[in-house]
C-alpha cells in the first residue's frame, strides 16, 4: 500500500520538467520519501503505447520501484474517461502500480487542450473519470487524484473533492491554490483541513512547503499526517529528512543535513548528480540546464543566494569548478563564470 492512512507519509511530487527518472532515482537515494509521483503522462483519445510508459518510466523494468526502493505512482492526465481507463489497464499490465490523475496542471497549453486544472470546473466529468479509471484497476491497487482548490473559486474544492471521493478515489492530494492563483504565495491550506474532516479517505495536504515550520504549520491547520513536497525539496535538500524525522515516517535514508547556503554540501552533492547523469548518457547540455534549474529554486527559496555567480557557467565542470572555488572563500575567475576577459 503507497499510502496507508495511520501511517504518515512523506511524498516527492510530480514537477513537469523537474522530477523526472533520473532526479527521482537521485533524490530517493537521499532523502526518506514514501514514495514518488511520475511527471503526468498525457492521455489524448487513446492510451500511450507501451513504448511511451516504458521511455518515460523506466521503473516499469524494476516492478516500479527506484534503485533505492522507493515506488513511483503513475501520474496520467486527460479528459477522456475511456483512454484514461485504457492507460491506467496498461500501466498495470507493464507492472505499474498505483495510478495518480492529474486535476491540478495550471499550464494553459494543457488546460486548452482538456487536461489538468480545467476539469476542476466539471465536478461531474472528475467522478467520471475517477470511476474510470478505477474500474479498470485492480481493487488492491491505488487509484488517487491530484486536485487544486479550483479553477478560480477556493470552495469548488468542496464538490470535487467529493466527486472523486465517489469515483471511488483511494486518496486525494490537494494544492492549496486555485488554477488562477498559480504558484503566487500564499497556498491556502484552510480549505484543505475542511476536506480532510469531511472526507472519509486520507487527504495529502501540498503547496508553500519550504520549511520544516511550513510543514507544522500546515499540519496544524490541516490536522493531515500526509504531505507532499515540491519545489520546497529542492530549495532545500535536507528538508525532506527533517520532515520525515518528525513525521516519524518509517522509510530509512541518508540522513542529509539542512543545505542552506554551504558551497561546500551543495558542491558534493550536485557533483554526484553530474556523475549519474554521465553513467547515463545525459548531454552535459542537459545536465547543466537541471543543475542552474535547480539551484535557480534553491536561490529563491533557499541559502543559495550565490546562483549569480555560476549561472553562467557553460559546463558542467565550469559550474562545479566555481562553486569549489566559493567553498573556498576564493575569487572567480571571469572565464569560470563563461565571460571572455578582453
Amino acid at each position: 500500500m503507497l499510502l496507508n492512512p495511520a501511517i504518515p507519509a512523506l511524498v516527492l511530487a510530480p514537477m513537469d520538467g523537474v522530477t523526472d527518472a533520473l532526479m527521482r532515482e537521485f533524490l530517493s537515494e537521499r532523502s526518506p520519501y514514501s514514495y514518488c509521483v511520475s511527471e503526468f503522462i498525457r492521455v489524448n483519445s487513446e492510451a500511450p503505447s507501451a513504448k511511451t510508459f516504458a521511455k518515460d518510466i523506466p521503473e516499469l523494468k524494476t516492478a516500479c520501484r527506484t534503485a533505492a526502493g522507493t515506488t513511483v505512482q503513475i501520474q496520467i492526465l486527460g479528459g477522456n474517461p475511456d483512454a484514461l481507463a485504457e492507460a491506467a489497464a496498461r500501466i498495470v499490465q507493464l507492472g505499474g502500480y498505483g495510478v495518480d490523475i492529474n486535476f491540478g496542471c495550471p499550464a494553459p497549453t494543457v488546460n486548452r487542450h482538456d487536461g489538468g486544472a480545467t476539469l476542476l470546473k466539471y465536478p461531474h466529468r472528475i467522478e467520471t473519470i475517477v470511476s474510470s479509471v478505477r474500474s479498470a484497476v485492480p481493487i488492491e491497487q491505488p487509484v488517487s487524484a491530484k486536485l487544486r482548490l479550483g479553477w478560480d473559486d477556493a470552495q469548488a474544492i468542496h464538490k470535487n473533492a467529493e466527486a472523486a471521493a465517489r469515483g471511488g478515489a483511494s486518496w486525494i492530494t490537494i494544492h492549496g491554490r486555485t488554477k488562477m492563483q498559480g504558484y503566487t504565495p500564499p497556498a491556502y491550506w484552510g480549505p484543505i483541513g475542511e476536506v480532510r474532516r469531511s472526507l472519509s479517505i486520507p487527504v495529502v495536504a501540498n503547496g508553500e512547503i519550504w520549511s520544516l515550520d511550513d510543514l507544522k504549520r500546515c499540519e496544524e491547520v490541516t490536522g493531515c499526517r500526509h504531505f507532499m513536497l515540491g519545489r520546497g525539496a529542492l530549495a532545500e535538500p535536507g528538508l525532506a529528512t527533517l520532515c520525515a524525522a518528525y513525521l516519524h515516517t518509517p522509510i530509512e535514508r541518508v540522513r542529509m543535513p539542512l543545505f542552506g547556503s554551504s558551497t561546500e554540501r551543495w558542491s558534493e552533492l550536485l557533483g554526484s548528480l553530474v556523475n549519474l547523469s554521465a553513467t547515463r548518457g545525459e548531454s552535459d547540455a542537459r545536465t547543466l540546464s537541471r543543475l542552474k534549474q535547480w539551484l535557480n529554486y534553491a536561490c529563491k527559496k533557499g541559502g543559495a543566494h550565490w546562483f549569480s555567480e555560476v549561472k553562467r557557467a557553460t559546463t558542467t565542470g565550469d559550474l562545479l569548478s566555481t562553486l569549489h572555488l566559493l567553498s573556498l572563500g576564493r575569487d572567480i575567475p571571469l572565464c569560470a563564470t563563461g565571460i571572455e576577459r578582453s
